[in-house]
Formats: C-alpha cells, sequence, structure tokens
C-alpha cells in the first residue's frame, strides 16, 4: 500500500500503512537529528487527542500519531465492534495539526502472527480496571510495546483520563528498559466537565445530559473530603450515582497514584486519586479526580 501525502500549513503529513515504510520514513527524520514524539491513538479523534498532539508539537521535532484499534485489549468482542472508527474525520482533524507521520496499519501488520506475550504488570493490573476487564492490560501492554518497538520515540504522549492505563506503560517501559520518557497529560473535559472520550459518541442524548454528574460528583467529594473518611466518600459517591435510573457504578476507589493501592485513611499516601467507571446505559465511562 502506497503512501498518502496531505497538504497542510508549512507541513506535508504522510500516512503510512506498513511499519517498513514507518521505519523508512523516521530513520530520514533521525539523520537529520530530529526528536521524535510519538501519541497512539485507536482514533475516533476528539480535542483530547488533539491536546497530546499540541503537547508533542511543542516540545517535538517530529510527531507520528497512530491509529488502530487493538483488538486484543477488548474483553468484550461486543465492545469491539461498536467502538468508533472515524477515520475520514480523523485525516481531517490531523491535517489541521503539525502532525508529520500518520501510522494506521492493519490487524494483520500488527499481529501477523498471535501474541501470546504475558507481561508481569502486578500488582497494578489487579486493581480497578484490571479487575473487571481481564487480560485488557497485558492486551495494552502488547500494542504499545509493539508500537514502542517500531518507533523508537524519544517521548511517547498520554492522556491522564486513563490513568491506571498510564501507570501500567511506565512499569513496561521500565521493565523492557525503553529508554522513552512517558508522558501525562490533563484531562480534557466537555464545557459541562465530561472527560472528553472516544466512547461519548455513542451516548444517546439522556445520556449524554446526565453524565456531567459523574464529574460533579466527584469534584464535590475532592471538595470535602477531609471532613470524611475515605470509606465514607467512596459509599457516598457510589450512593449518588447509583441514585440515577441510568447510571450504575461498577468501581470507584481511592489510591495511592504511584502504587493504585487501595487507601484506608487520608494520610496514609502523599498524593490520592480517585478513580470510577460508570455504566451509562451500554456505553462504559471511566473519569478520575485528585485528592489534594
Amino acid at each position: 500500500m502506497g503512501l498518502a501525502i496531505f497538504a497542510v500549513p508549512d507541513l506535508y503529513m504522510e500516512i503510512v500503512h506498513r511499519i517498513s515504510e514507518l521505519q523508512f520514513r523516521l530513520e530520514e527524520a533521525r539523520k537529520k537529528g530530529r526528536q521524535i514524539g510519538l501519541v497512539p491513538t485507536m482514533g475516533a479523534l476528539h480535542p483530547g487527542h488533539l491536546s497530546l498532539i499540541e503537547a508533542s508539537e511543542n516540545k517535538e521535532d517530529f510527531t507520528v500519531v497512530s491509529i488502530f484499534v487493538n483488538p486484543t485489549q477488548f474483553n468484550d468482542p461486543r465492545d469491539l465492534e461498536k467502538y468508533p472508527r472515524t477515520l475520514d474525520l480523523d485525516i481531517s482533524l490531523l491535517q489541521q495539526k503539525k502532525v508529520h507521520l500518520l501510522f494506521v496499519p492493519s490487524v494483520e501488520e500488527m499481529y501477523p502472527e498471535k501474541d501470546t506475550r504475558v507481561f508481569d504488570l502486578s500488582p497494578l493490573d489487579r486493581v480497578m480496571e484490571g479487575k473487571f476487564r481481564p487480560g485488557h492490560f497485558n492486551g495494552v501492554a502488547q500494542i504499545v510495546s509493539k508500537l514502542f518497538t517500531a518507533v523508537n520515540p524519544d517521548r511517547a504522549y498520554f492522556g491522564e483520563k486513563d490513568f491506571q492505563q498510564l501507570a501500567i506503560i511506565r512499569k513496561m517501559a521500565r521493565d523492557l528498559e525503553m529508554d522513552i520518557d512517558i508522558i501525562g497529560c490533563p484531562i480534557i473535559r466537555e464545557p459541562d466537565g465530561l472527560a472528553m472520550s472516544s466512547r461519548n459518541q455513542l451516548l444517546k442524548p439522556n445520556e449524554r445530559e446526565a453524565a456531567p454528574l459523574i464529574n460533579q460528583t466527584l469534584t464535590e467529594a475532592a471538595e470535602k473530603y477531609r471532613s470524611l473518611t475515605p470509606g465514607e466518600i467512596k459509599d457516598q459517591v457510589i450512593n449518588t450515582l447509583n441514585e440515577h435510573p441510568l447510571m450504575q457504578v461498577e468501581y470507584f476507589d481511592i489510591v495511592d497514584s504511584e502504587t493504585l493501592e487501595s487507601i484506608s485513611d487520608w494520610d496514609s499516601a502523599p498524593n490520592k486519586i480517585g478513580c470510577i467507571a460508570v455504566h451509562l446505559g451500554e456505553v462504559r465511562l471511566i473519569d478520575n479526580r485528585y485528592f489534594i
């Protein structure tokens, strides 16, 4: 499959589909002494993704964006099937940014053979997302390690909305001795406070109207947390959201931001973060909020 080139102001964005094409272009960039930033995505791009790209633009000489809906991180085949795919729109958005290279591989390109690697991500993968989505983070480690090997960037950019994923990717990179700086970027929210997510596109109008209650409830809990115990805060958040007829909390926990261990008192961890997953209709949303 050949290269596609899209003109943007002062830049040509190349679209490549094969690792060999990707690495050829990257080798040219390295010969020119360029620092390389990678922004891995699954597409259905929104301003949260674009903020990662802007962070790379501000730091790097050469920015690579990947779009790949990774099948190995979906423990529910139905979730994989309904994940939004908007490649033409994504390309249009990227044309407005300083992206040098867009990598859009096929499943066969990324997985010419079944990936049987099992990563030791313990204890980070045993709680929260890992508990409710068995195998999810091993799939994440598989694809991110493949992308890191293919691109070998100086820095890679990830959103803090997927806070547990960010911690796990950092552990994986350390364990594999990859000399890549993992940069976490702040959550980007809609004007009503809803954390931006590709899955928001799947919400029905009444569900989208209700969705900001998640962030609102977390924010109120964080503002008054010192007056209650962690257990009381957790109960309050869960009960408030479960009272809504469209919502069902899958988990909410307040954890040490480094170890992801659940805390029992406010002084047991220097940095505390509340992480939540909520089913809103048929859509599963995650969010988090620091308790400081």
